[in-house]
């Protein structure tokens, strides 16, 4: 059973971007908020947490599912602003958002609402080359140049949340690879989702 670990996190709302566990997340933070942040983040424990907004609004509300990140690299620049790198520790659900003075959002979350800990096993073979032959079909559609012997090197895990973060689908889509319990449902969803936003399509809940 996963037991459930209630924390005070600060949150970075950000569409499209997603950092999954054991992942990487380059961040160049400029707004003054978001310096803050990054500030007081160096000051205590060095995590920051990566969660998409709904939708607009003042403050946007947010998705439920996150993912926990550690500054494992920073850049002070000379002006305040900071290059950073987030590498991603567990995900999380968020319980409630909290009333705060600063100028960053903060948020109650279960840190212990996935089972994280452990990198995945290897995915069937012929889902692994399910998911490059998709990957392949979508960047020759959009006519992305990609080095696919480097693409053959990675692990299974690092591929599917490589190109899960870096495709250009919508948040929802996003969201929900995000979300998905396992490597392997994730692959699927991926693989599905490359060949519909392939064809250009624009509803991609009718695949869940």
């Amino acid at each position: 059973m996963i037991e459930t670990k209630h924390q005070r996190l600060t949150i970075f709302p950000l569409p499209g971007a997603l950092l999954f566990p054991r992942g990487h997340l380059p961040l160049h933070i400029f707004e003054p908020r978001y310096r803050a942040m990054v500030s007081d983040a160096l000051a205590r424990d060095r995590r920051i947490a990566m969660i998409q907004p709904r939708g607009p609004g003042d403050p946007p509300p947010l998705f439920d599912v996150g993912c926990v990140g550690h500054i494992r690299e920073v850049e002070r620049l000379d002006d305040g602003r900071f290059n950073i790198v987030l590498e991603g520790l567990t995900r999380f659900r968020m319980i409630r958002e909290l009333n705060v003075a600063t100028m960053f959002r903060q948020i109650e979350a279960d840190v212990g609402a996935f089972d994280d800990s452990e990198a995945p096993d290897a995915l069937p073979s012929i889902v692994r080359a399910e998911i490059e032959r998709e990957a392949r079909r979508f960047a020759d559609s959009r006519g992305v140049m990609v080095d696919w012997t480097q693409v053959s090197r990675l692990d299974d895990e690092t591929l599917v949340n490589a190109i899960s973060a870096m495709a250009p689908f919508d948040a929802a889509a996003k969201q929900a690879l995000l979300e998905a319990a396992t490597l392997d449902e994730r692959a699927d969803l991926l693989a599905q989702f490359l060949g519909f936003f392939r064809r250009g399509d624009d509803d991609p809940a009718t695949l869940q």
